[in-house]
């Protein structure tokens, strides 16, 4: 794939809502949650976030985004979000220059350090205080607008991850429109190109983190799964 022909997530984001109604990213929590974001629910969320990550931090090509949450929906919006700032998502501390994370104890003395609630829709952070300057992911988001005002133009040849470079961060598969369940198995960075793989392709996203093969089985029928990842 040359680097003029690679697919952009501006472009993604794009072929996602031309069905807008229709599932593409589904999430099981541990307590038994269920949620479900269409192609349009999905870039509305990615808007809010890219216009937070703009507009409060600076975020933009050179930005080092540490994102420290586990397999959840949320997860996915903050990484997107980042690469379509053009922003690079790093799997650990190194270098970082904002910290995006359910546990913000892990982070003393980040400058620049958001605090995602991760229990379902949680509208505000519920976990411990939170430090001085630190942001309250859930309340912030909600005051962005829906569609991104301005992001910086993403350089194609920059790290969206480390050795994957924006030319290569999305490949489409052979499975176009299929229903792929991820149980979280894979490292979140698997888990993020295997969803921009689906998504590329067309199909669609089932998150159930940490489901047993009885439950991952239960899930796969009630979701009309077609490929377990």
């Amino acid at each position: 794939m040359t680097e003029s022909s690679a697919p952009t997530i501006a472009a993604l984001l794009t072929g996602l809502i031309r069905d807008p109604g229709r599932p593409r990213l589904t999430w099981y929590g541990p307590e038994g949650e269920r949620i479900e974001l269409s192609g349009a629910v999905l870039d509305n969320w990615v808007a809010k976030t890219t216009n937070l990550l703009v507009e409060e931090f600076d975020a933009g090509p050179g930005t080092r985004l540490r994102l420290d949450l586990p397999v959840h929906w949320r997860t996915l919006v903050w990484a997107l979000a980042a690469w379509r700032a053009g922003a690079t998502v790093l799997p650990t501390d190194a270098g970082a220059d904002i910290v995006v994370t359910d546990h913000p104890d892990r982070h003393p003395g980040v400058d620049q350090l958001v605090a995602v609630a991760l229990p379902g829709l949680s509208l505000r952070w519920t976990g411990p205080a939170l430090p001085p300057g630190a942001v309250d992911a859930a309340q912030a988001v909600m005051t962005y607008g829906d569609v991104i005002g301005w992001a910086p133009p993403v350089d194609s040849t920059a790290e969206a991850l480390p050795g994957v470079r924006f030319d290569q961060l999305i490949a489409p598969e052979d499975t176009a429109g299929a229903r792929t369940l991820l149980t979280g198995d894979q490292e979140v960075t698997e888990l993020l190109l295997t969803a921009l793989r689906v998504w590329a392709s067309g199909g669609s996203v089932v998150l159930a983190p940490g489901a047993d093969a009885e439950r991952a089985d239960r899930i796969g029928e009630t979701e009309r799964v077609t490929i377990r990842g």
